[in-house]
């Protein structure tokens, strides 16, 4: 039985220690930490039966019965804890990204170099059905040859603009997500980026100097193409379809709705709206990720998204921000060079 400890117990936190005190067999959760640790919280932990709660997050690492953490804090403390966690010997599931900054991402590869330390990144639509499903059709060599990969991501409503500020641009906060999916489905790499965009939805989030609509055009290893679009505001709910289109066919998946019944009257059809938002949408995929790392560290197998994985998206994200800037496409071998990769 392993003792994890989690740092951070917002949003993302409480759905990891919920999935692993309800669903995991084979890991425990000792403590809890964060920094706004207050009564409220203190009382849901233990309702997990978690006893152990800290404002400090270095209690966790410095408890040698911890076996492994999971970082949920602040996308800005990922990297340094990463990096405090792995140099006390526990295994890391770390919530995307690792870093916005390259340098910080490559100082945690190179912590991991010669270890035998598990270190799992927080892209959990890589466990999703839905898109399981379609990357087993791409893999299997269903659809022939993969000619065009279409990704739709819009999420129901805005963050608020304090959370735009801070959150590195909707390339490195919402896109890096469907970034992960494009290597993941196409299993190539990204060759080159061409990006554009505009503050369609709230005009506060432009003078914060980001676009809430955007879509993204990606050259891949295999000459394939793929396209991304996005949107802050979806007024029907959380949108996330993928079609994967090749020389023998096409397979693409819809939205998960909470039921799939289908009134149809004389006023017209009508089916359910898709789940509200991505708590909801993947709810089955955070239990399946964690699932999969704890076996990784049990089993002692790769991790099913690595340090590697956590790299890529940003590297992508950053050539799509600089695409948007310059208004021109930009291959991802000039975004390496500037990082020395």
């Amino acid at each position: 039985m392993l003792n994890i400890g989690i740092i951070g117990a917002g949003r993302i936190g409480k759905v990891h220690a919920e999935s692993i005190s309800r669903y995991v067999k084979d890991a425990k959760i000792k403590s809890i930490a964060d920094p706004m640790m207050n009564e409220t919280t203190e009382k849901w932990a233990k309702s997990l039966g978690v006893l152990e709660v800290y404002a400090n997050y270095s209690k966790i690492l410095d408890d040698k019965t911890i076996d492994a953490v999971l970082i949920c804090s602040s996308t800005d403390t990922h990297s340094q804890i990463s990096l405090e966690a792995i140099a006390k010997g526990k295994h890391v599931f770390c919530e995307k990204p690792i870093d916005h900054d390259i340098a910080k991402i490559k100082a945690v590869m190179t912590a991991l170099k010669g270890s035998n330390i598990k270190y799992q990144v927080g892209f959990n639509r890589r466990f999703d059905h839905n898109f399981m499903a379609v990357k087993s059709a791409v893999e299997s060599g269903k659809i022939g040859s993969l000619n065009i990969l279409k990704i739709t991501s819009r999420d129901p409503a805005p963050p608020p603009v304090s959370y735009i500020k801070v959150s590195g641009g909707i390339f490195l906060d919402m896109t890096i997500h469907d970034f992960d999916m494009v290597r993941y489905v196409s299993g190539a790499e990204a060759v080159e980026v061409y990006a554009t965009g505009e503050a369609l939805v709230d005009p506060a989030i432009g003078e914060a100097g980001d676009v809430d609509t955007a879509a993204i055009v990606i050259k891949l290893s295999d000459g394939s193409i793929a396209l991304i679009d996005n949107c802050r505001r979806a007024s029907y709910g959380y949108d996330q379809r993928v079609e994967a289109f090749g020389s023998l066919g096409q397979v693409a998946v819809s939205n998960d709705t909470a039921s799939t019944a289908v009134l149809s009257t004389t006023d017209g059809v009508i089916s359910e709206k898709p789940k509200y938002f991505f708590l909801e949408r993947y709810t089955d995929a955070y239990v399946l990720e964690i699932t999969s790392f704890i076996d990784a560290i049990i089993n002692n197998k790769k991790v099913m998204v690595d340090v590697v994985d956590g790299l890529k998206p940003v590297l992508i994200g950053l050539a799509a921000k600089t695409s948007l800037a310059e208004n021109r496409p930009v291959k991802l071998s000039e975004i390496e060079k500037l990082y020395n990769l």
